[in-house]
């Protein structure tokens, strides 16, 4: 065979993207019939759905010569009703529960630490961001030095940061897997129900109650439910078609019952200005959305998994997942430094009006000028997400759990207020995610890569 890869008659790819396209191919043909590549579909298909979705829902306008940023959700009430499909964090956390259940329990079998394993996990999931901080810490910088608006640049350093909410919940998360998984083990559902009652109760506190600040508490309630389901796909729990339908109408009933009685809004997403959102702090009712998201993606779980025994789509699969961090973390810096373009060009292309036909006719455009923005990132800091191997000691326990500590708070922090605000730099919240990984022993070269360093 020839080492040029045609798509079409007369067109070649180019070396960069036939390396890709290459290195996904050899992977997907690599892959033991072991796998359940069904997992590695959902995490791909849900990423799309993230990208696409905030794209699609920004509405950026110029209106009497000021940048404001709408957004579909606000301006119809049938996009409210979609996010019922469209918001897929549920999706991301039951997938992890699959994911960590197994990398977990291989790890006991295998005798390694809890903290060389709470390692291993942050290296995957911390160094990806580092590049986005250092980014916006020296956009943001620079700003502050030329004058610009301090509001604007809150606004866009925030909208650019908004995935890292998910990555400070997740990483919490992923630290609470051995205890979470003992009682999945020894409790069962019990466990789910248990967990999803407190969430229950700290929503009666928060908006019955008036007792504010428990609603915090729901990061780590609200989200280990739906981890929990994760555990029961693994455990084979949930195993028929019908049965898993029953859970996603269930899942359906109880999210519309919520929404219908209690002071619970449409939308699954947050509002600008609503006094109530389901997702910041996360309510009761997105363990019901979870419900309801599981049902449905383990219905068609076994016809899914014979198709992806096919190597072109497991193909396609593995190409969105070996960069699927980078995608995620920087989809929306793209974005924003589109419209700052855009908006120092005069606001070209930002005068039509959200939800207009004019507006959905260019919608097109506006989602392929992001894609070819995103591109770049994709090929800068795609290789933070692959880190070699870490071959060093096992550290003391509280050092990833320190470092899980202030990646935590320092990504909250950032996600709510972002890198700048009217007295200049964040410079607690920034600082916080750097001093984690390395006072927790995140970073750092392995045994293996200071021995060839040596060697040199």
């Amino acid at each position: 065979m020839s080492s040029t890869t045609i798509t079409s008659p007369g067109t070649e790819v180019p070396p960069a993207k036939r390396s890709f396209l290459t290195g996904a191919r050899r992977l997907a043909e690599a892959t033991p019939e072991s796998r359940n590549r069904y997992v590695d579909f959902l995490r791909a298909f849900s990423i799309l759905v993230v990208v696409f979705g905030h794209w699609l829902m920004a509405g950026p306008e110029m209106v009497d010569g000021s940048l404001q940023i709408g957004h579909l959700i606000s301006e119809a009430r049938w996009a409210q009703w979609a996010t019922w499909l469209l918001q897929v964090m549920p999706i991301f956390f039951f997938v992890g529960g699959f994911s960590n259940a197994g990398s977990w329990r291989s790890a006991r079998r295998r005798g390694t630490s809890y903290a060389t394993w709470l390692r291993d996990r942050l290296r995957r999931l911390v160094l990806p961001v580092l590049p986005v901080l250092v980014l916006w810490t020296a956009v943001a910088a620079a700003a502050l030095q030329t004058g610009l608006d301090r509001n604007l640049l809150k606004i866009g350093s925030q909208a650019a940061l908004v995935p890292v909410w998910f990555l400070a919940t997740y990483v919490l998360i992923v630290a609470m897997v051995p205890i979470s998984l003992r009682l999945w083990e020894r409790f069962g559902w019990t466990a789910f129900i248990v967990t999803a009652g407190i969430a229950a109760a700290i929503d009666f506190a928060n908006l019955g109650l008036e007792i504010s600040v428990v609603e915090w508490l729901n990061y780590i309630f609200v989200w280990n439910a739906v981890h929990f389901l994760g555990y029961a796909w693994v455990d084979g729990r949930i195993t028929s078609a019908r049965r898993s339908l029953s859970v996603a109408g269930a899942g359906l009933a109880s999210l519309a019952a919520l929404v219908a009685l209690f002071p619970y809004p449409l939308a699954m997403v947050g509002l600008d200005g609503a006094a109530v959102t389901n997702s910041n702090p996360p309510k009761v009712t997105l363990i019901a959305l979870g419900v309801f998201q599981f049902g449905l993606a383990m219905a068609p779980a076994a016809p899914a998994r014979r198709w992806l025994s096919n190597l072109r789509p497991w193909t396609g699969v593995v190409a969105i997942n070996a960069s699927i961090m980078t995608l995620y973390l920087w989809h929306l810096s793209a974005m924003v430094f589109v419209i700052a373009a855009s908006y120092g060009l005069g606001g070209i292309g930002l005068d039509v009006a959200v939800n207009t036909s004019r507006w959905w006719l260019t919608r097109p455009v506006f989602l392929g000028v992001l894609i070819a923005a995103t591109v770049p990132f994709l090929v800068a800091f795609g290789r933070f997400e692959r880190p070699s191997q870490d071959t060093r000691p096992s550290p003391p326990a509280w050092k990833p759990i320190v470092a899980t500590a202030a990646v935590t708070g320092g990504l909250g922090l950032l996600a709510k207020y972002g890198v700048a605000d009217s007295d200049g730099l964040n410079g607690l919240a920034l600082s916080l995610p750097f001093l984690g990984v390395t006072i927790g022993g995140v970073v750092g070269r392995s045994l293996h890569e200071r021995s060839l360093s040596t060697a040199r």
